[in-house]
């Protein structure tokens, strides 16, 4: 059948059929060099292969620690993320807009917004843990500090290089500066700030997972953390697994909400 359809195409539509065919089996392929590297590490050491991993993630199931299973360590770690990116979403954009747009705001608060992103994550948390103790609270505080500057910049990136054109046509329809804003400012800075958001997201993953690992009793971070203090290399190894295995899945959730609100994106990647 595949043969008969196409006999039929012209040359750069068999061309252009076969690539699409390459570019879904190349990732298959990645994955299975991957396997056969490690297999192959863990055979002359002390590296846990492919097989032992997984039969650690099934005796997770069977023994869960701290009455969770990976699933439920997963959904924690996943649980603070998402608190923080709500925060980020909403303050972390608000704000960008408003040093992208007004430019007495963005004078005021510039300097004061760089000085803090150029702290680094981790080196908030002695201070959080000081203030607010080890709860959820200090956690989910932790990943706002590290993932809300990447809204924020693509945030105010995208208001302030939009085109002068497009808010001349708007003064030439009697627009107000509310409705330049909202209408015309905000739409064309859409792909700015959803790269914002696809990066917060991966770095709220990654700061979560750093969070745990210094203080918390659920969480994949605290798995790796459980596993090191044991000497269970199969668990740390089974939740690294799980955090590339999330991470790519969240990558691939804003990147579809990006191409379904922003569609225009996905003609530009084709």
């Amino acid at each position: 059948m595949s043969r008969v359809k196409t006999a039929a195409m012209s040359s750069s539509e068999r061309k252009a059929y076969y690539l699409n065919r390459l570019y879904m089996i190349l990732p298959v392929i990645s994955v299975l060099l991957l396997l056969l590297l490690w297999t192959t590490a863990s055979l002359n050491s002390d590296f846990p292969s492919p097989v032992e991993t997984w039969n650690r993630l099934i005796e997770l199931f069977e023994r869960p620690i701290k009455n969770k299973t990976i699933i439920g360590h997963t959904l924690a770690s996943l649980t603070r993320v998402f608190l923080a990116l709500a925060f980020n979403w909403t303050f972390g954009i608000a704000f960008g807009i408003l040093i992208g747009w007004n430019k007495k705001c963005r004078a005021l608060f510039t300097p004061l917004f760089n000085a803090f992103r150029a702290v680094p994550p981790l080196a908030w948390i002695p201070l959080i843990t000081m203030w607010f103790g080890i709860g959820e609270f200090p956690k989910a505080l932790t990943v706002i500090i590290g993932s809300i500057a990447a809204v924020v910049v693509n945030t105010q990136a995208g208001l302030s290089n939009v085109q002068q054109i497009y808010l001349d046509v708007g003064t030439m329809f009697n627009a107000n500066v509310r409705q330049k804003l909202f209408q015309i400012a905000i739409p064309s800075a859409l792909d700015a700030i959803f790269a914002g958001v696809r990066t917060s997201t991966s770095a709220a993953w990654m700061v979560v997972l750093a969070a745990e690992m210094l203080g918390a009793k659920s969480g994949v971070g605290f798995l790796i953390t459980r596993g090191m203090d044991s000497m269970d290399m199969p668990l740390v190894l089974m939740s690294m697994a799980v955090i590339g295995i999330v991470g790519a899945m969240l990558a691939v959730v804003t990147q579809f909400a990006e191409r379904l609100i922003c569609p225009w994106t996905r003609k530009r990647s084709n």
